[in-house]
């Protein structure tokens, strides 16, 4: 355990980001496999929707530098092709 004051804050606050990139990961990754299971399924209403939430939930973490911007852009385009397959 840190010992000044600043560094203590610091632990703090980490800690906080740490929660807060652990929630917008697995929300990511399970809109994900909402998705890839809906195009399994074959519903093409059901998957239009969750593409919608999975692109915002990618974005998210995109933004936050959870996922690094052409794995982000990778995964938006592979989901939307496969989306765009059912139709």
């Amino acid at each position: 355990m840190p010992n000044i004051k600043s560094a203590k804050k610091r632990v703090l606050t980490n800690g906080r980001k740490n929660e807060e990139n652990i929630l917008v990961e697995s929300r990511m990754k399970n809109s994900i496999k909402k998705l890839e299971k809906a195009i399994h399924e074959g519903n093409a209403t059901d998957s239009k929707e969750q593409l919608v939430t999975t692109l915002k939930n990618i974005d998210k973490a995109q933004n936050i530098n959870i996922v690094k911007e052409n794995k982000a852009s990778r995964l938006k385009s592979r989901l939307t092709k496969a989306v765009n397959k059912l139709n």
